[in-house]
């Protein structure tokens, strides 16, 4: 099967077409390697493949961030992101965990109590 740019007989090398918003959707070298990628309506990458059979995909948040890729390879990431788009957790397929979530501590007016030497009857909950 031809490569576009054998099809259109481009002798002039990198072959490239963008989109209507300027963004690469097609690469192809001298040697037929080529490259496709694919965006969202927001302009974010969410498909590459190319002619060697590798292919990646991402997904995103409503804010616009990453928030999962995964390869050919078999190779992964999650991401989580707070309400100001900090990043609180990272996972992958390696098996590395990073964890910023925020904990909870759940705890009865007694261990409270105990924890600060003093009597359930003097803690006070206030908003």
């Amino acid at each position: 099967m031809k490569t576009i740019a054998q099809q259109l007989k481009i002798k002039d090398f990198p072959f490239l077409i963008k989109n209507k918003d300027g963004k690469e959707i097609y690469w192809e070298d001298s040697t037929g390697l080529w490259i496709k990628n694919e965006y969202d309506a927001n302009g974010n990458e969410i498909y590459l493949e190319d002619s060697t059979g590798y292919w990646r995909g991402w997904e995103y948040d409503a804010q616009g961030n990453e928030i999962y890729l995964e390869d050919s390879n078999g190779y992964w990431w999650k991401r989580e992101y707070d309400a100001n788009g900090n990043e609180i957790r990272y996972e992958n397929s390696d098996g590395k965990i990073i964890d910023n979530r925020p904990k909870q501590v759940e705890m009865t007016l007694q261990q409270i109590a105990d924890a600060l030497g003093i009597k359930v009857e003097q803690l006070r909950i206030k908003d």
